[in-house]
């Protein structure tokens, strides 16, 4: 049984996900100027609508969805950091822009890791850490708005809730096979 915690996302807050995940998937489609001189090459050198050019980012989404998931510790305090900027961010943008405050799109309550979870969270997080400088500045971007992407969405109803949902769950179900299958070698 899944157990959950509550967090509240803003409609400012989600259009700005939106916002971030529309821009990164448009460049992604359209291809950049940097790359490959005329024929559609994305901004790392890559052709346009390459799907591996899309991983940092989907890395990113699904790390993000892991991090609002830990209902503490400094993942969790970072991931809601993360979200208060993100609705206070996108709040004051569309002040700004259209004169209206945002409100609350609801308070969601996100699927939570468990104890088995946590070995693989805590093993992905840490790896990215050692690994930090070996990756490119523009895969590091990526990810980094991947992460802010999947943090500000998947506290939601409707698909990302859903993707939420089984991310989530393929942690926790990752951790439990990992922990009675490896480690007491009972495969």
């Amino acid at each position: 049984m899944t157990s959950y915690t509550t967090t509240t996302i803003t409609t400012a807050g989600f259009a700005l996900g939106l916002a971030l995940l529309g821009t990164e998937l448009w460049r992604w489609h359209k291809g950049g100027s940097k790359g490959a001189k005329g024929k559609g090459g994305g901004d790392d050198g890559s052709a346009a609508r390459d799907p591996k050019a899309l991983i940092p980012l989907g890395f990113g989404i699904v790390c993000g969805i892991l991090m609002i998931a830990c209902p503490a510790g400094l993942l969790g305090g970072l991931a809601g950091l993360l979200r208060f900027g993100g609705n206070s961010v996108g709040d004051l943008a569309m002040h700004w822009l259209t004169g209206t405050r945002s409100g609350a799109l609801g308070t969601a309550a996100t699927p939570r890791i468990d104890d088995k979870g946590a070995v693989v969270v805590t093993a992905v997080f840490v790896v990215l850490f050692l690994m930090r400088k070996s990756f490119a500045k523009l895969v590091k971007g990526k990810w980094k708005k991947g992460l802010l992407v999947g943090i500000l969405l998947s506290v939601s109803t409707g698909m990302a809730a859903v993707v939420a949902q089984q991310i989530v769950d393929g942690a926790n179900g990752l951790g439990a096979w990992a922990l009675t299958g490896i480690a007491t070698a009972t495969l």
